[in-house]
C-alpha cells in the first residue's frame, strides 16, 4: 500500500458513516414526521451533521428517502432472519412466524416505507424508483416466510397462501397506523395461524 493511499481509509469510513447516520436519521424522521416533515436540513440535523455533507451523499429528498427504505428494508429483512435464526434446534410454529411478521409489519421501519407509498403514489419520478425495491423486498419476504414455515410451493394454492399471509400483515400495519391496534391484531394472527396450518395440511 503506498504512503498516499493511507489516509485516505480514515476519510472512506467516516464517509460510510455520516451516510449511515443519515439514512438511519430519514428513516426515523419518514416514520415520525411523514413525507411532509422529512427534508434534507432536518435529516442533517438529526444525523448531526451539516446540510452540505448531506447533500454531498444524497443530492435531493428523493435520492435520501428512497436509500433510507431501501436500508430500512433490508434492516426489516435481516432482522426477520436473525428471529428466526435464534429459534435453533427448532422449526418455529406457524404462530411463531405470521407473529413475527406482524411485528415487522407494525415496525417503525414499515411506518416509513408507508409514508414513501403514500408520497409516491402521486410523484411519477418517485414511484419508478419504490415500485422495483418493494418488489424487491417483497420476493425477499415471501421467500423467508416460505422457508420459515417449510412450505412446499409445488403444491397447488401454497404460494397463493403464504402471499395473502404478507398482505394480511401488511394490512395490519396500515391499521396500526393511527391506533394500537395490537390487541385485535393478536386474535387475528392467532385464528390466522390456524387457518394456515389447515391450508399447509398439518
Amino acid at each position: 500500500m503506498s504512503a498516499q493511499a493511507l489516509p485516505r481509509e480514515p476519510r472512506q469510513d467516516r464517509s460510510r458513516a455520516t451516510r449511515q447516520r443519515l439514512l438511519e436519521a430519514a428513516v426515523e424522521c419518514l416514520a415520525s414526521a411523514g413525507w411532509a416533515g422529512t427534508t434534507v436540513a432536518v435529516v442533517a440535523e438529526r444525523a448531526g451533521v451539516s446540510r452540505g455533507a448531506a447533500q454531498h451523499h444524497f443530492r435531493t429528498r428523493e435520492e435520501l428517502v428512497t436509500a433510507a427504505v431501501g436500508y430500512g428494508s433490508e434492516v426489516r429483512i435481516a432482522r426477520m432472519r436473525e428471529r428466526l435464526n435464534a429459534l435453533t434446534g427448532r422449526r418455529p410454529s406457524t404462530l411463531d412466524v405470521v407473529t413475527l411478521l406482524g411485528e415487522m409489519y407494525t415496525s417503525p421501519l414499515f411506518r416509513a416505507a408507508l409514508q414513501l407509498w403514500v408520497a409516491a403514489s402521486s410523484d411519477e419520478q418517485l414511484r419508478a424508483q419504490v415500485v422495483p425495491l418493494e418488489a424487491r423486498v417483497g420476493r425477499e419476504a415471501h421467500r423467508l416466510t416460505i422457508e420459515a414455515l417449510g412450505a412446499d410451493e409445488s403444491v397447488p394454492g401454497v404460494r397463493e397462501t403464504v402471499q395473502a399471509t404478507l398482505d394480511l400483515v401488511r394490512g395490519l400495519g396500515l391499521a396500526d397506523l393511527l391506533t394500537d391496534d395490537s390487541a385485535r391484531r393478536a386474535r387475528l394472527l392467532n385464528q390466522w395461524a390456524a387457518i394456515l396450518d389447515q391450508a399447509l395440511g398439518r
